[in-house]
């Protein structure tokens, strides 16, 4: 019975929130008001409010919307990373923070390999050679630079690092990592991982630098002049966790004075780029629009495990992937 479901309040469902699939597996177990249906009226829907389920980091949960929701238990982030909420200020209201970890990585660590490959090989100048109505012969000037048997460097060496390295090693890859803290023995020799305590040594190393960190205070800006400086001119630089963890501006330099080769892209910072934007003209960048998750499994599970973390929170249990404030 509907009446027996709590209350969630969600983006939208459409083109720029829920696909009405993803909306269904959330319907199963809450009744849902979307945010402009809320914002007509949050006298009405709010103090029903139990859940707020943010998608690409929508609704935005700021003070002025979580004094409307009185009743609130949970905030259930769809996605691993938390940098656009404020845990602790929501945890003092008594609301539970949960993300969506683990089920991401795949998806991801593929986007970052797919991004890898598509800019050492050229792929989309290719395919505008391949498709340009003027072209009257394939010309073999077209050459990318060998994946195989190189250098990858991975920065940040959780699920998704790990998982980065795993599609390395298929490719003969000389898997060098940086992380806070140490994998296993036992992980390291999975992957052929060697670990880099210090991150500079990486850097100089790599052929292709792989960024996979959460975003917080310790890795906003982590690659800036310095760091690119120190990179070799035929390394590129891939980026699938957040824009800030670079200075867009240094790269755009870098790029620009061949101090890397190329940069490769799944995340900028803002999303999208205001379209006058010096990284959008330059030749040596390949820029995807944040669809490191998307996929229909992927975001499948992704929604599923918010609902999950949802239910547990809304019902007074633990909840299975709660955030806790460091």
């Amino acid at each position: 019975m509907a009446e027996d479901k709590p209350w969630a309040l969600i983006s939208e469902v459409g083109e720029q929130g829920y696909f009405e699939d993803l909306a269904d597996i959330i319907k199963r177990n809450f009744n849902v008001v979307c945010l402009k249906d809320f914002q007509q009226n949050p006298q009405l829907h709010g103090p029903k409010i139990q859940a707020v389920l943010l998608w690409n980091s929508f609704p935005t949960v700021e003070p002025s919307l979580l004094s409307l929701l009185p009743s609130l238990k949970v905030v259930a982030n769809g996605g691993v990373g938390i940098d656009h909420l404020d845990v602790p200020y929501i945890n003092s209201l008594g609301v539970k923070v949960t993300n969506t970890p683990g089920v991401v990585s795949n998806a991801t660590a593929d986007i970052g390999m797919a991004l890898l490959l598509a800019s050492a090989r050229k792929v989309v100048e290719g395919h505008h050679i391949a498709v340009d109505p003027k072209t009257t012969h394939l010309p073999q000037c077209l050459m990318g630079d060998e994946v195989s048997e190189s250098t990858l460097g991975i920065i940040g060496m959780g699920d998704i690092g790990y998982k980065i390295a795993q599609r390395g090693k298929g490719f003969d890859m000389k898997i060098l990592y940086h992380n806070r803290n140490r994998r296993s023995v036992e992980d390291e020799q999975a992957v052929g991982a060697t670990f880099c305590k210090n991150m500079d040594d990486l850097l100089k190393e790599s052929d292709f630098v792989m960024l996979a960190v959460n975003l917080t205070p310790e890795t906003t800006g982590l690659i800036s002049h310095q760091q690119l400086s120190l990179m070799k001119p035929t390394a590129t630089l891939v980026n699938v966790s957040r824009g800030r963890v670079v200075d867009q501006d240094a790269l755009v330099k870098a790029l620009q004075s061949g101090t890397i080769r190329a940069a490769a892209l799944d995340v900028t910072y803002p999303e999208p780029l205001p379209r006058d934007h010096p990284l959008l003209g330059l030749p040596n960048v390949l820029i995807t629009p944040h669809v490191g998750t998307n996929t229909y499994t992927t975001t499948s599970k992704i929604v599923q495990q918010m609902v999950d973390n949802a239910v547990a929170a809304v019902k007074g249990l633990p909840a299975p992937n709660e955030v806790k404030p460091k």
